[in-house]
């Protein structure tokens, strides 16, 4: 079951995202995945005024990990060698897209930051890090499953305009108006929320007045909540491996 409640979103960016990325309501926290060390900023000479705008790219080339060093060195006793920092977020995000997870503990994501069950066992880390960068990839949209959407875009006529949007179950289509649709749209698909919030009606809600010049990112996100439903469903079948024995970390 997806949980529908503002408080189950955990997203991935490559980029620097805006103060509120879901909603204007809410404030992101960052979790940067390497950090550079801070160094003693350079400061104005007396009578005058110093700014650097671009910093030698020295000074950019070592990076440390965002990881606490208590988990990096606990994962590696336990599993014989230790994960790389990609390896931990993959895991991570896996664990925080298992259904079961969110559901279990559904009243503490309400109220806290989650927590991450570290597994014992290496190769169950390994399969849930791996569907982690399953996860990653789709919600990036650099996944490879995607060059196959499940929906595309029909309709006749010139009128490519968001006008008002439709769902109808029976056929599986989305309107944006009264010509033009996506097809082979399940109600789950449909139905599918994300911190909140509906994923495919609230994109179209969003661009409604506007055109629809390129209909393939839509189709793309379509298939990537496609993916990550059947991945969910696979992920369910192996988190309860993960509780049976947790690294206290």
């Amino acid at each position: 079951e997806e949980l529908d409640t503002p408080y189950s979103h955990f997203l991935l960016t490559e980029n620097i995202i805006e103060h509120g990325a879901l909603s204007p309501k809410t404030t992101c926290y960052l979790a940067p995945l390497y950090i550079y060390p801070e160094e003693k900023k350079n400061t104005a000479g007396s009578g005058r005024t110093f700014m650097m705008v671009f910093e030698p790219q020295a000074k950019y080339v070592v990076l440390r990990p965002n990881i606490d060093s208590k988990i990096l060195e606990e994962l590696g006793q336990t599993f014989g060698e230790r994960p790389t920092p990609e390896e931990i977020l993959y895991y991570v995000y896996g664990v925080f897209y298992c259904n079961r997870y969110r559901t279990k503990y559904a009243e503490f994501l309400k109220i806290d930051f989650p927590r991450v069950p570290f597994t014992s066992d290496f190769e169950i880390f390994k399969k849930i890090a791996g569907y982690g960068k399953e996860f990653a990839d789709l919600h990036l949209l650099k996944s490879k499953a995607l060059t196959n959407p499940v929906s595309k875009f029909h309709g006749s006529g010139s009128n490519d305009f968001v006008t008002k949007i439709k769902y109808d179950e029976k056929s599986k289509r989305i309107f944006i108006n009264s010509d033009k649709y996506f097809d082979n749209i399940s109600p789950e698909l449909w139905n599918y929320h994300i911190g909140g919030y509906q994923v495919l009606y609230k994109y179209l809600k969003d661009r409604k007045g506007q055109q629809m010049s390129d209909p393939r990112p839509y189709s793309r996100i379509v298939t990537a909540i496609d993916k990550t439903i059947s991945l969910q469903e696979q992920i369910n079948k192996i988190y309860g491996q993960v509780e049976k024995k947790l690294i206290d970390v």
